[in-house]
C-alpha cells in the first residue's frame, strides 16, 4: 500500500481514473520493485507491504486482512521516538461515496486519556 499525500495526489488520481488496457501507467511514478516483488513508489510518503492472510465478501466488496510484512518511510516522516507521524505524512483519504479526497486533520485526543 502507497500512501499518497497532496505531493503526489495529481498522479495518484490519474493512474486510480484512467484504464491500464487503454494507457501504459507504469512510467507515471518512479518506482523500486521489493525483494517480495511489491512496487514501492518512491515520492511515497509510507509504503507499508504486506501479504493477503485471508479475503472476505461483504456487501459485494472483496475485504483483505494482510500480514505487514515491510514499512518504508522517509525518516522526515518519524517523530523524536522514532515512530511515523501522520501529521509529517499527510495522507490523502479517497471518500468514494463523494469522490472527494480529504487531508488528514489535526489530532483530537490521545488513547485512554477521554472521559465523557
Amino acid at each position: 500500500m502507497n500512501l499518497v499525500n497532496q505531493q503526489i495526489l495529481k498522479k495518484a488520481d490519474y493512474v486510480g481514473s484512467v484504464s491500464g488496457n487503454k494507457v501504459d501507467k507504469s512510467e507515471v511514478f518512479d518506482y523500486f520493485v521489493s525483494d517480495n516483488g511489491v512496487p514501492v513508489i518512491n515520492d511515497s510518503p509510507l509504503v507499508i507491504e504486506g501479504s493477503v492472510v485471508d479475503i472476505y465478501e461483504y456487501q459485494n466488496f472483496d475485504n483483505f486482512i494482510l500480514k505487514i510484512e515491510n514499512t518504508y518511510v522517509d525518516e522526515k516522516n518519524l517523530n523524536e521516538q522514532g515512530k511515523i507521524d501522520y501529521q509529517k505524512v499527510a495522507p490523502v483519504l479517497f471518500d468514494f461515496p463523494n469522490y472527494e479526497y480529504l487531508e488528514l486533520g489535526k489530532v483530537i485526543g490521545k488513547c485512554l486519556t477521554l472521559k465523557d
